[in-house]
């Protein structure tokens, strides 16, 4: 095994930081990483937010759920798809279709990750914040963003602190991926999952924010999930931020 497949093989994300910053040449290292990602027909619909000034980070913070790792990491960038630039260079073109959305958010997605993978190459940690999206009119606000912006993912950065984490178990490979055709669900398969996932928690500390330990299987943690991850107010959002119309 080669050493980016060990690094990518043994992610885990960090939510522990220590309070000594990253280098200048550590975070251009990190922005090349992301910035040279593959991009939709070179679009580049995708700019990064870069969170340093203390008082911002409190109020990211605040309206992010209160993970406390977004004020202690030395870094955090919040990644935005933005067609806010392509739209100043071709003014007529009509954005008000769904597909620019999802090209800015598959293209900020890719970069994020290698964001990450690069910070976890030099021997730092992360972890990703999808809590950004849970006050987005506000944060859109916050950080004066403009039409066709959208903040989709925040990302800490910093020098991981105590203990690295265990694995968290990820579907096997032959739930994920199917030949030729798509595949139904395999209870059994399901059920082992569940056992898996049901000895990690148990086996996990309890990290800040949460106080209580919940030792669950997969199915729990999907049903929970799902439902909490119902925002109303998106659709609206987007259509304001000038996305998703058509």
């Amino acid at each position: 095994m080669n050493n980016t497949l060990e690094l990518l093989h043994n992610h885990t994300s960090i939510r522990s930081f220590t309070d000594q910053p990253l280098t200048e040449e550590q975070r251009a290292a990190i922005f090349k990483a992301a910035n040279q990602t593959s991009s939709f027909s070179l679009l580049q619909a995708v700019s990064i937010i870069r969170i340093t000034d203390p008082d911002l980070r409190k109020k990211a913070m605040q309206l992010s759920a209160n993970q406390p790792y977004i004020e202690e990491a030395a870094e955090f960038w919040i990644f935005c798809a933005d067609f806010n630039r392509n739209h100043q260079i071709a003014p007529d073109v009509d954005l008000d279709y769904i597909e620019f959305l999802l090209i800015g958010s598959f293209d900020a997605g890719l970069m994020a990750q290698n964001a990450l993978t690069a910070a976890e190459s030099m021997g730092l940690g992360g972890v990703y914040i999808g809590g950004v999206r849970l006050n987005i009119t506000e944060l859109t606000e916050v950080l004066h963003l403009p039409k066709y912006v959208v903040p989709l993912a925040g990302l800490c950065i910093g020098h991981p602190a105590g203990e690295k984490p265990g694995l968290k178990p990820r579907l096997p490979q032959s739930m994920v991926m199917f030949d030729n055709q798509y595949q139904p669900l395999d209870e059994d398969k399901l059920a082992v999952y569940d056992q898996q996932m049901r000895e990690y928690y148990q086996d996990r500390p309890v990290r800040a924010p949460f106080t209580v330990k919940k030792v669950k299987g997969w199915t729990d943690h999907i049903e929970d999930h799902l439902e909490r991850s119902i925002l109303p107010f998106m659709l609206e959002y987007l259509n304001k931020q000038g996305f998703a119309k058509k």
